[in-house]
């Protein structure tokens, strides 16, 4: 048994008391030094360092949100569109309760985005952060089918036919397809047992996957450090007299304190969101999901909620049509890794043989096949972002003036790609979307390439920072 840790007697009672409670679980105050009060973080983060204690915020109000809409809701056909009404009209503060959950799932995704993002642009996910890039994508990955699940349960029109066309999606995958549809629907239609499926899984198993793969990734941040906009490592800085980073400060008091201000902003604009635009134009509650489910009556345009339509535009774009612009493009790179690498001969016969084998599957195999896949492979790609990257440096402000413009159009081209997720297929439409998937896996799949072309700057020894 440890010995208590003694305390003067003339003490306030605030110390007393932190003494009382560590002497009885050490382990809590180990976790709140190693964490908190001296986990030491570069001094010099900006305002894109919010986003992840923002992340943490909105994970919060879902789970509490979540805890109160249970407790009325009812998992069944019959009674799902009806038990959210009854929440809405009925129930004391049930409005806002439910406009807190809709709106926060919107919210999720939009400072997931922007964390990741930051991650991309400061090189968040090179050495020795792999891992920690790694569980941030399963988060995100777990996170898109916490919020798909979730989008049915309301059994309104848009819930129950998104389901249907997502989940029939899965058909298309050759031989185990359609079997994998029917274990998902657990019927042969989007019924009441895909919605108590759904419900299942968005109460219960999700979110402790999500709830544990949130802490795997704080705890590997915390094991190797955070990284800063320079990219530069603290921890094989200088360090003072007790070993502590110089050019790091204790996360608490002062990164809490930093995060204070940025909540209080999201708050007030989360706040104006609920209470003066819930569903904000349709984006993040959709006109047609306010009439009740009917499977007798198809909408004129089937769309998933915004988060998800960068990844469903790609799936549209995948065409016949586009489908020979992907033979070429693997043509080509076979042609390339044979003509111009410096593999060995029996490697060279390998990828040729492999190119052809490729495109007698992508001829032989339906388009929707290919679409789902390239959905799918639109989010694994992510995971391969630490080995994809050959830059010499990590961070855009010591990389040549033209990568910044490469990341803005992958954000301006993200954005259109969402943009013609939520509207009606057109020719133009589908042109754009197949130019802009091109450009989502080129920017990726290139990157090996032309992350080490231009003149990159050199990088401080230590982190530029101007006290403020």
């Amino acid at each position: 048994m440890a010995e208590f840790k003694e305390i003067s007697p003339n003490a306030t009672a605030g110390a007393k008391l932190a003494n009382w409670f560590d002497n009885r679980f050490p382990t809590a105050g180990a976790a709140y030094r190693e964490h908190m009060s001296e986990y030491y973080a570069p001094k010099n983060f900006n305002f894109w360092y919010f986003f992840g204690s923002l992340a943490m915020l909105v994970l919060v109000i879902q789970i509490v949100t979540g805890i109160f809409l249970v407790m009325h809701y009812k998992p069944d056909a019959a009674k799902a569109f009806e038990s959210v009404e009854y929440i809405m009209r009925d129930v004391p503060w049930g409005w806002l309760v439910r406009y807190m959950h809709s709106t926060g799932a919107s919210a999720f995704f939009i400072v997931v985005y922007l964390h990741m993002y930051r991650g991309l642009i400061y090189g968040s996910y090179r050495k020795p952060r792999e891992l920690v890039w790694i569980f941030g994508c399963a988060i995100f990955l777990v996170l898109m089918a916490e919020a798909f699940m979730g989008y049915l349960l309301p059994w309104g029109q848009m819930s129950y036919w998104g389901a249907q066309v997502i989940v029939n999606l899965f058909s298309a995958i050759p031989f185990v397809g359609p079997d994998l549809a029917l274990l998902i629907r657990g019927d042969y239609v989007v019924s009441d047992a895909t919605l108590n499926r759904f419900f299942s899984f968005h109460v219960i198993a999700v979110p402790l996957v999500l709830l544990g793969l949130v802490a795997a990734h704080i705890f590997a941040l915390h094991d190797v450090g955070s990284n800063n906009p320079d990219g530069v490592e603290i921890k094989a800085g200088p360090k003072d007299a007790n070993g502590r980073p110089v050019d790091g400060i204790p996360f608490h008091p002062f990164y809490t304190v930093h995060d204070l201000f940025g909540v209080s902003v999201f708050l007030m604009v989360f706040s104006a969101i609920i209470f003066f635009a819930p569903e904000l134009g349709g984006y993040f509650l959709e006109y047609n999901n306010f009439i009740p489910a009917d499977p007798l009556k198809t909408p004129l345009h089937i769309a998933p909620v915004w988060y998800f339509t960068p990844f469903y535009s790609m799936l549209r774009a995948i065409t016949s049509e586009m489908m020979y612009a992907l033979i070429a493009c693997v043509v080509a790179a076979a042609g390339f890794g044979v003509l111009k690498s410096r593999l060995s001969g029996l490697l060279k016969a390998v990828v040729a043989v492999a190119a052809v084998i490729v495109v007698a599957l992508m001829l032989s195999i339906d388009a929707k096949f290919w679409g789902v896949l390239v959905m799918g492979g639109a989010v694994i790609i992510l995971f391969f972002l630490p080995w994809l990257d050959n830059s010499p440096v990590k961070s855009i402000r010591y990389r040549p003036g033209w990568h910044k413009a490469v990341y803005g159009v992958f954000v301006v081209n993200f954005v259109v790609l969402a943009y013609l997720g939520v509207q009606p297929p057109s020719p133009i439409g589908e042109r754009v979307s197949q130019v802009g998937t091109l450009f989502y896996f080129g920017f990726f799949l290139l990157m090996p390439w032309w992350s080490r072309l231009g003149e990159f700057k050199p990088v401080p020894e230590r982190i530029t920072f101007a006290a403020h």
